[in-house]
């Protein structure tokens, strides 16, 4: 499998990466920045430079030619609204747009726990740009024609993957809270790219005590 990870120099790509190289998948990570190509390569992966909040449709899809899978692990960082409409809403729909165009079905959204429309986030609070642009991304790719799944980690950390979840119901359980290891998130990319019946689940989650796998399969 040929896959393409957008926010390639993000802390869950670069654990992804290589469980994807393990797997014996090729896989190219997009970063904006060249001097990110180093920690790129050492991870496993072939890096594109292309700045994803400039990036036309075009631009996207022609970095996923002959792609089998789009995972979506890029984020603004928060601190400035215009730039996180501008990547975690804008530059996602495009790239869902461009993974049409170029016939790249399989889309895996990184999102985050109890991310929807309804998300309830006070317009005074600095998280609601955030919130906004996350809930408009998934939405507009739940209504795509691709071949989607939204994972949503909740409270992230950098604590030792431990290869175990706590997953909600899909697609409207209970809002799952707790830390989430970034190593997890990974695994979690990881096994849902090899299991179709994640396919058109939004799969909220944190660190707990199933199995990665089995914990997606049963949501």
């Amino acid at each position: 499998m040929k896959t393409v990870i957008i926010g390639g120099h993000g802390k869950v790509a670069l654990l992804t990466a290589p469980l994807l190289r393990q797997a014996g998948d090729e896989v190219t990570s997009v970063i904006r920045n060249p001097d990110q190509i180093p920690d790129v390569e050492a991870a496993g992966a072939t890096p594109l430079v292309l700045d994803v909040e400039s990036a036309s449709r075009d631009q996207f899809a022609a970095a996923f030619a002959g792609a089998d899978a789009v995972i979506w692990s890029a984020g603004a960082g928060g601190g400035n609204p215009q730039r996180t409409y501008a990547v975690d809403r804008d530059a996602a729909i495009r790239s869902i747009d461009a993974a049409e165009q170029a016939g790249v079905l399989r889309y895996i959204m990184v999102s985050y726990a109890g991310a929807s429309l309804d998300h309830g986030v006070n317009p005074a609070d600095s998280f609601y740009p955030y919130a906004q642009a996350k809930a408009a991304a998934d939405e507009y790719l739940r209504e795509s024609a691709l071949h989607w799944t939204i994972l949503g980690p909740s409270m992230l950390t950098l604590e030792a993957p431990t290869g175990r979840i706590r997953a909600a119901r899909a697609n409207g359980g209970d809002i799952v809270r707790g830390p989430t290891s970034r190593g997890n998130v990974a695994r979690a990319i990881a096994a849902a790219l090899t299991d179709n019946k994640t396919i058109g689940k939004k799969i909220d989650f944190a660190d707990g005590d199933t199995e990665i796998a089995q914990a997606l399969h049963a949501a």
